[in-house]
């Protein structure tokens, strides 16, 4: 996918304002449309669990697998984009990622019972899976450096809006209908996306020669499949003392699998790069602005979807409001987020990340602090000025992280570069949900030993809980002042790959 621009079939080339043919914007918005319809739907499970509980007869132990799998199977698949994207052609690859969100989605609508619901949502997820990777390299590979900014403000409103969506969606559907509508809504609008697709999409660039080192695949399931289960133990264990020992035993074992095994797949990356045959080729973090821009990404996301699963949780267990009532609290602050994408894109185009990073940054942190001080009795209307204000913020900051970051790679290390921000999202974001749930429930439990009432007790385990965001979040004040944007020029290889 080495292509810097396309032809229509008769050779002429239409321009847009953006920097590229018609036919390039026009595979952009479809990828775009296809991306948030598949990331939406993997946030409508957590507000889904307790109706599944009651309609499947399943306990809350099993339920949880229906966002445990989706995630455990985005990080084993993800690390593989990078090769996907290399040996395969732009259509060949849409239409399996959109082929295995569909046909995903059509097995959870019919799932006559748990075992298949699950089968579904793990056949959405590997599809999911692929299409953040080859939207962010599709756009990197096809818009001039002048224009990143403004089309990947573009996808930031995917990354952030279609999250936050997803439980208000959820909540109206599980409140009026029932949770197979969840499907049932996404299901034709995937279909729709998948034969537009296999229509329009023609390939941008030209697919090379990729080996595929099975050890490597091994070894990133093992990895990223062991520290993201382990994770979701970790935020998991309740339920007596003997289902607390068997999720830390459970957690400690598989964070040590996931440990040595990341090590030994890194091992494996650093000696199959030299001869170009890497799965996932490391070499992108010798860039020292795609590392800074990485790691100040991995702080962002670990609030940003942290703050996403506890303030649901806040809404609804202290201050008493419904699923759909809890999901409208987050979403003026979505539509800020979406309003807001273009424009960021376009300051970002003209004057860099400083002017986006540093406010969007101190805001996020700022609000996180705020949060702190939440109590039983914190007006709805505070909090939802609240969201919004944070939802600007991490608008501000996801634009000018993901252009820089990408654009601070030479053109041949895009897809191995998008492969590593979309994983590195998924496990931060991983963290980020287990660290705060944990955090929540044991100062939650402790507050209620001390004889606080559920509500009290509910709102001590939320500012618990967010205090430990704002921590995490505090590198980002740093991180914000660092990361530059990189030159129009397409970056090199540092001497001595």
């Amino acid at each position: 996918m080495a292509a810097t621009h396309t032809s229509t079939g008769t050779g002429r080339v239409a321009r847009r304002a953006s920097g590229v043919s018609a036919e390039a914007e026009r595979v952009i918005w479809l990828l775009l449309a296809a991306a948030f319809v598949a990331i939406l739907n993997e946030t409508t499970m957590g507000v889904a669990i307790p109706h599944l509980i009651v309609d499947l007869g399943i306990t809350a132990v099993a339920a949880q697998w229906l966002t445990t799998a989706f995630m455990l199977t985005m990080a084993v698949v993800i690390p593989t984009t990078g090769f996907l994207l290399q040996r395969l052609t732009t259509r060949a690859v849409f239409i399996t990622a959109m082929g295995l969100f569909s046909a995903g989605t059509a097995v959870a609508l019919v799932a006559p019972g748990f075992p298949v619901l699950l089968a579904g949502r793990v056949i959405q997820a590997s599809g999911t899976a692929i299409m953040m990777p080859l939207l962010m390299t599709t756009l990197m590979t096809v818009v001039p450096a002048a224009h990143r900014g403004r089309m990947m403000g573009r996808v930031s409103v995917v990354i952030s809006l279609a999250p936050a969506i997803g439980p208000t969606m959820s909540g109206f559907l599980l409140d009026t209908l029932s949770w197979r509508w969840i499907f049932a809504i996404v299901l034709p609008i995937a279909l729709i996306a998948l034969g537009v697709g296999a229509r329009w999409i023609h390939n941008l660039g030209e697919p090379r020669h990729a080996p595929l080192d099975v050890l490597s695949v091994v070894l990133s399931a093992l990895g990223f499949g062991g520290v993201v289960f382990g994770l979701s133990q970790l935020g998991g264990g309740h339920g007596g003392d003997a289902a607390a020992a068997l999720s830390t035993t459970t957690l400690v074992v598989s964070l040590s699998i996931g440990a040595v095994s990341l090590g030994l797949f890194v091992w494996r990356q650093l000696r199959l790069q030299r001869v170009d045959d890497a799965l996932l080729d490391l070499r992108v973090f010798r860039f020292r602005n795609f590392s800074l821009s990485v790691g100040h990404l991995t702080f962002m996301s670990m609030a940003f979807f942290g703050t996403l699963t506890v303030l649901p949780l806040y809404t609804q267990g202290v201050l008493g409001l419904t699923a759909l009532q809890s999901g409208l609290v987050v979403l003026p602050g979505a539509l800020a987020m979406g309003l807001a994408g273009p424009l960021i894109g376009r300051v970002y185009d003209r004057w860099g990340t400083r002017v986006l990073l540093i406010p969007g940054s101190t805001l996020v942190v700022a609000i996180l602090w705020l949060f702190t001080g939440l109590t039983e009795s914190t007006p709805v209307w505070l909090l939802v000025i609240a969201q919004t204000a944070l939802s600007l913020g991490l608008a501000m900051s996801f634009t000018p992280l993901l252009t820089s970051s990408l654009g601070s790679l030479p053109p041949r290390l895009y897809s191995h570069g998008s492969a590593v921000v979309t994983t590195i999202q998924q496990v931060s974001g991983a963290a980020g949900i287990a660290v705060l749930i944990t955090t929540l429930s044991s100062a939650s439990t402790a507050a209620v030993d001390a004889g606080a009432g559920a509500a009290a007790a509910g709102a001590a385990g939320t500012r618990a809980a967010f205090l430990v965001a704002a921590i995490i979040s505090l590198p980002l004040l740093v991180g914000a002042a660092l990361i530059r944007k990189p030159a129009d020029a397409p970056a090199e290889l540092p001497a001595g790959h």
